[in-house]
């Protein structure tokens, strides 16, 4: 036979078998990469418990690339990488949502509103609305609400009256700015617990009058777009727990795969041992 007819050997089989020729014989080579696809699969959740220990026990009793293809033809090929997808949801904007106070104090502008009156009714003051130097406000078996958190500043010292007679006022402003407060209640009350400094540039506030047999709140409370973005904050977080513990359960899949593996190999090699043990004596 000339070298020209000599047989070539057969070229290597892919890392996930499935030649044209599935009656070629498999190799120990190739029985153990497609065991090694099953352990991925296994570990990346692919595969439960039971289907790994089919599929790898039929991979190691196969005997052509045939008996092989079935096992891995609905997997991906060992070391393929998934498509990453992210989890985390991102605003358009990604900056700080702290005050820009350059921008919302603009002195001199005409206000919105110098004042404002309720009696057996109610009021509110809030939104992107402009607030002048001094602001009245009155109720009177009703109430009223004053929210400083959306709003403009006309000047850098804003005094805010309130005076109410068996009825409320609830005055909201943002944790950024300077407030002080001052007013008293008479059989009524008068919170003061928004009391504190703000943010560098920020205007200050004064909060006075009283309270007969009713009540004034002033109370910090964070803009819509800072709870946004605490909430993002807090959803990123509870979504990189999950991907770590996700990660913690896919090693330990890895390491009881590993363990199953070989326990699994040194009983496919001591059940080799005694067939050729048996078949040896009775060659004798």
């Amino acid at each position: 036979m000339t070298d020209a007819e000599s047989p070539q050997p057969p070229a290597s089989p892919p890392a996930v078998p499935g030649s044209p020729s599935p009656e070629l014989r498999a190799s120990d080579a190739d029985r153990e990469r497609v065991a090694e696809v099953l352990r991925e699969a296994m570990a990346e959740g692919r595969l439960d418990m039971d289907e790994f220990n089919e599929r790898v026990d039929a991979a190691y009793r196969a005997r052509t690339y045939g008996d092989l293809a079935p096992l891995t033809r609905d997997l991906p090929a060992a070391g393929a990488v998934a498509p990453k997808t992210s989890l985390v949801k991102r605003s358009a904007d990604d900056g700080s949502t702290e005050i820009d106070w350059a921008e919302r104090v603009v002195e001199g502008a005409e206000p919105t509103s110098g004042g404002a009156f309720a009696f057996w009714s109610g009021f509110n003051r809030k939104g992107g609305w402009t607030i002048g130097r001094l602001f009245t406000s009155f109720a009177m078996w009703g109430g009223g609400e004053i929210d400083l958190r959306e709003a403009r500043f006309a000047d850098r010292e804003v005094v805010i009256r309130c005076f109410t007679i068996m009825g409320g006022i609830q005055v909201t402003v943002p944790p950024e700015l300077n407030v002080s407060v001052k007013g008293f209640g008479i059989m009524g009350g008068f919170g003061d617990d928004a009391t504190g400094e703000g943010t560098p540039g920020s205007p200050r506030v004064t909060v006075t009058g009283f309270a007969l047999m009713g009540g004034v709140n002033v109370e910090r409370k964070l803009r819509k777009a800072e709870r946004q973005r605490l909430k993002e904050q807090r959803r990123q977080e509870r979504l990189e727990e999950r991907e770590t513990r996700r990660l913690e359960h896919r090693e330990r899949h890895r390491e009881r795969t590993a363990r199953h593996q070989e326990r699994h190999e040194l009983h496919r090699r001591r059940t080799e041992d005694r067939h050729h043990g048996i078949h040896g004596g009775d060659g004798q």
